[in-house]
């Protein structure tokens, strides 16, 4: 095997041509193209990045506002409780009141017309009785003892009838 040196060295200077000719005009251009997609690449990832992180604070944000929601639903609802059981305690001790009120006044009107009837009942005996004597002398002077006794019968019947 023979080694032909100038093959070599045609091979080599050939070869530092094309790299020189390869590095002027190709590698610049490659090199930067290969470079914006590396920015590229990093831009979406730190953009993905930044998106997950929003969205996580958007997820964490929402469970707090959902909680306290809740919280503020469940007060309410214990107001309401609160609120409904004071009416009903109200109404309930209103309706007594109102109750024992109207008996007393039923009362008092009972006992203010039993009294009217009891000073009209006495009023009215109080004439009988007054007939009753003023005929019995009537009488006692005109009749007997059994014609008085059926006088009082009489007039007695008549105040029964009466009231």
């Amino acid at each position: 095997m023979n080694v032909l040196w100038e093959n070599i060295v045609i091979t080599m200077l050939s070869f530092g041509i094309l790299y020189w000719l390869l590095h002027k005009f190709a590698f610049g251009k490659l090199f930067a193209v290969m470079e914006k997609r590396r920015e590229l690449v990093q831009g979406q990832l730190e953009e993905a990045r930044q998106t997950r992180e929003q969205a996580t604070a958007y997820v964490e944000e929402q469970k707090e506002a959902l909680k306290q929601a809740r919280q503020e639903a469940f007060e309410i609802i214990e107001q309401s409780k609160q609120s409904s059981s004071k009416q009903a305690r109200d109404l309930l001790e209103q309706a007594k009141t109102d109750a024992i009120r109207l008996k007393d006044e039923a009362v008092r009107d009972i006992e203010s017309e039993r009294n009217k009837a009891v000073d009209a009942l006495r009023g009215e005996i109080g004439s009988f009785s007054v007939n009753i004597a003023s005929k019995l002398i009537e009488r006692e002077v005109e009749s007997s003892p059994t014609d008085q006794e059926k006088l009082v019968n009489q007039y007695l019947q008549e105040v029964g009838r009466k009231s």
